[in-house]
């Protein structure tokens, strides 16, 4: 039996391919490097949408309809969002996504895509007392959303680094949270319903809820002031190293690489680049401990080290770095919901009763 399905195929899929061993993650015949820094958001949704909607426009087109999508997405969800702002930021998406209708047209992918990217800066800003802000249409994906974070236009810089993240990532094989989206499309529900399922599984602390832990343990280690004292005391006492260690990968994640780099662009001399210096000596320092603590596994750095930097240079409380990771995911979960829905069966595994057997009445 394959506990967690580990090496168990349940889907053939062109949107994207992680290759464990080589390091490397295949975006619909492209590299990561190739997208990266290079594509915008907007085209990337189109390159995953591409074949799943029959009326899916060109790149400007498409750019320009996510646009007219989250002005929608803000207009719509505006009256419920002194309510939603009761709950955390990340259950607060989640139920603001909820109220979005349960269809399979285009217009209902591109609202669930621009659900979180308005939803989130929307919520962060009520927490805080102030208004939200309304989206603009005309802008880039990345740039508006951090525009309706700040309330005024982020640096070229800033944007380009987000976008770069939500690049980064968009898809990933067949993760926790997509299998959940591909499982509820299986059944010919809605989008917003496979969608919500991947909100579901993303919110773990093993899956999307991971990089907001990453600014826990480094605020922790550096008001320790022993780097590898504090690692190894964690390891003693059974607990997880956050932002080390991936479920496919065998070797360093290439993610982590591309979000790195970023953040060493943002860094310069100020508070973002004295972050960074800190993070690599914990980085080497954490796999210094892992690889005399557990030598037989391959403990490498994972996307979620260098996300936690990323996002919070950006502005991002760390209690929103898991609503910001399903702004970046959403679009692959509705392209494998889609393609589930347009190529596979209902997904119906088995499972092996071990549990007592009652006594057969004669």
């Amino acid at each position: 039996m394959a506990n967690g399905l580990d090496d168990v195929v349940v889907a053939e899929t062109v949107l994207s391919d992680v290759d464990g061993l080589g390091g490397h993650l295949t975006i619909r015949g492209h590299c990561l490097p190739e997208l990266a820094g290079r594509w915008n958001y907007a085209r990337v949704v189109r390159l995953l949408l591409d074949g799943f909607f029959d009326d899916l426009p060109g790149d400007a087109e498409l750019a320009r309809a996510l646009g007219q999508a989250r002005a929608e997405v803000f207009e719509r969800l505006l009256p419920f969002l002194p309510s939603l702002a009761s709950l955390d930021v990340y259950s607060a998406m989640r139920a603001g996504m909820a109220l979005l209708p349960d269809g399979e047209t285009l217009t209902d992918a591109l609202l669930l895509i621009a659900a979180p990217a308005v939803l989130t800066p929307a919520l962060l800003r009520l927490r805080h007392g102030e208004e939200p802000v309304a989206p603009d249409s005309r802008a880039g994906h990345a740039a508006d959303m951090l525009r309706m974070l700040n309330g005024i236009a982020a640096s070229p810089a800033l944007v380009k680094a987000l976008d770069t993240y939500l690049v980064t990532v968009c898809d990933h094989g067949l993760n926790a949270s997509t299998f959940a989206t591909r499982v509820v499309a299986s059944t010919q529900a809605g989008l917003t319903s496979a969608v919500l399922a991947g909100l579901g599984a993303l919110k773990g602390p093993l899956h999307g809820g991971a990089p907001g832990p990453v600014i826990e343990m480094l605020d922790a280690i550096e008001a320790h002031g022993d780097a590898a004292g504090w690692l190894r005391d964690e390891v003693a006492h059974g607990e997880r190293i956050m932002g080390f260690g991936h479920r496919i990968y065998r070797v360093r994640d290439p993610r982590a690489d591309v979000l790195k780099a970023v953040v060493r662009q943002l860094g310069g001399e100020g508070e973002t680049g004295r972050r960074l210096a800190f993070a690599e000596k914990v980085e080497q320092a954490a796999l210094d401990v892992l690889r005399v603590a557990k030598p037989s596994r391959s403990l490498q750095t994972n996307v979620e080290f260098y996300t936690a930097l990323l996002l919070e240079a950006a502005g991002f409380p760390k209690e929103a770095f898991s609503n910001v990771f399903a702004a970046g995911r959403v679009a692959g979960w509705i392209a494998h919901a889609r393609e589930q829905q347009a190529t596979g069966r209902l997904i119906r595994p088995q499972s092996r009763y071990v549990g007592p057997v009652p006594d057969l009445v004669a």
